[in-house]
């Protein structure tokens, strides 16, 4: 335990052990470019010898992540896919893992094209099933893969639940924390033993970096997983990992603010009458709304929404003014996207709509715009939708 450990997460993302440069007292954590490092002795190297084993600038990105997590250890990777697959070395020719069916489309594509190249089976299953989850574990099942919300469509599960079911056949239990991020959700403290992050969305929270990062509780999974993030290589670059820190010390700022935002926003869409269904954990008629607050602080700043038709969807995203339509979530900016072609290209079209991933679907993650601004914006572009079908239906 530090002393800064009994301050509150928000003050923690400022006073931690990298507050200030020991050296020079600098308030930000210098960038250390060096590739490799001299050594004094020919008997004992010391603790940094390559930059792909250890950097100063990473190291101090994996000790902040891994104290928010709750962590012993953490791996700063070149993407969140990085994280994601250096984690899926740690199973072996063989095993089986059980995953979140409507999981993230990169995830998907790893699983499904690459992992069962090297004989790695695998299950996808609605994790919000327990009974289901429970009919997908077989003699070999080493892992389930969470994630939750879901991407797209939101989903909870039950971290807990699913977390002690894995420790009864002694498997591991891998979540996705990227949507609500230690400032909402911390799974470790529910017994998860890896947890993964995009450290690209909301943890930089700026659009302007790639990067991964993966946390562990385990002494013993934490000398795994860093030999595979030394052997497999793909490390995160110190000027990534610095403006990864630069991000996080807002985080709690930025993610309070989209995340008020994205509840009215979530509220008005669910009345409108263009909008079929809206999926957000925030909403009391989400199957999930009880299971949201009891094991996270906040249903996050991530929703999606159905509109009645493909052409709806054109009309919208063509009449949308605030929101960048594009690939990617958590930034400053809100970002509108078409899970269909973007998220989830990855996905047969059979299996995304299997899951309920349609072509009328859009994902939105709030920014930081006023949002008064963005639900006139919203129904503005609503508006056209309904004037362009009185229009059809007069020419009719």
């Amino acid at each position: 335990m530090t002393e800064c450990d009994e301050f509150s997460f928000e003050t923690r993302l400022l006073h931690n052990q990298h507050k200030i440069d020991p050296t020079t007292g600098a308030v930000s954590v210098p960038i250390q470019h060096a590739s490799t490092y001299h050594q004094f002795s020919i008997d004992q190297f010391g603790k940094y010898d390559y930059s792909r084993s250890l950097n100063p600038t990473r190291e101090a990105l994996e000790d902040v992540i891994a104290e928010l997590e709750g962590g012993i250890k953490g791996f700063a990777f070149s993407s969140g896919m990085a994280a994601i697959s250096t984690a899926f070395l740690l199973l072996s020719s063989g095993d089986h893992v059980v995953i979140t069916e409507d999981v993230y489309g990169g995830t998907y594509r790893m699983v499904t094209e690459v992992l069962s190249r090297f004989g790695i089976e695998h299950t996808f299953v609605d994790m919000t099933n327990i009974d289901q989850v429970k009919k997908a574990i077989k003699q070999n099942t080493k892992a389930f893969y969470i994630e939750t919300p879901s991407n797209p469509l939101l989903k909870v599960t039950d971290i807990k639940e699913i977390c002690n079911l894995a420790k009864k056949v002694k498997a591991l239990t891998f979540v996705d924390n990227t949507f609500l991020t230690p400032a909402l959700q911390r799974p470790l403290e529910l017994g998860a033993d890896v947890v993964l992050h995009s450290a690209t969305k909301f943890l930089s929270g700026h659009s302007d970096v790639i990067a991964g990062l993966a946390v562990v509780k385990d002494e013993k999974l934490a000398k795994k997983l860093g030999f595979l993030q030394n052997s497999f290589g793909a490390i995160l670059g110190v000027q990534d990992a610095w403006l990864v820190l630069r991000g996080i010390k807002t985080l709690h700022v930025r993610l309070e603010q989209s995340q008020n935002s994205a509840i009215k926003l979530a509220a008005f869409l669910q009345t409108h009458p263009l909008v079929k269904r809206v999926y957000y954990p925030a909403l009391v008629n989400h199957p999930q709304n009880y299971l949201q607050k009891a094991q996270a602080e906040g249903p996050g700043a991530v929703l999606s929404f159905e509109l009645e038709s493909e052409e709806a969807v054109r009309l919208f995203v063509k009449n949308v003014k605030l929101p960048v339509f594009a690939v990617s979530l958590g930034a400053v900016e809100s970002i509108l996207s078409y899970p269909a072609k973007m998220s989830h290209a990855a996905m047969p079209q059979a299996e995304r709509e299997k899951r309920g991933i349609t072509n009328t679907l859009l994902r939105l993650s709030v920014g930081l715009e006023s949002p008064d601004d963005l639900i006139k914006d919203f129904s503005t572009a609503l508006t056209h939708i309904l004037t362009n079908q009185l229009v059809f239906q007069q020419g009719e």
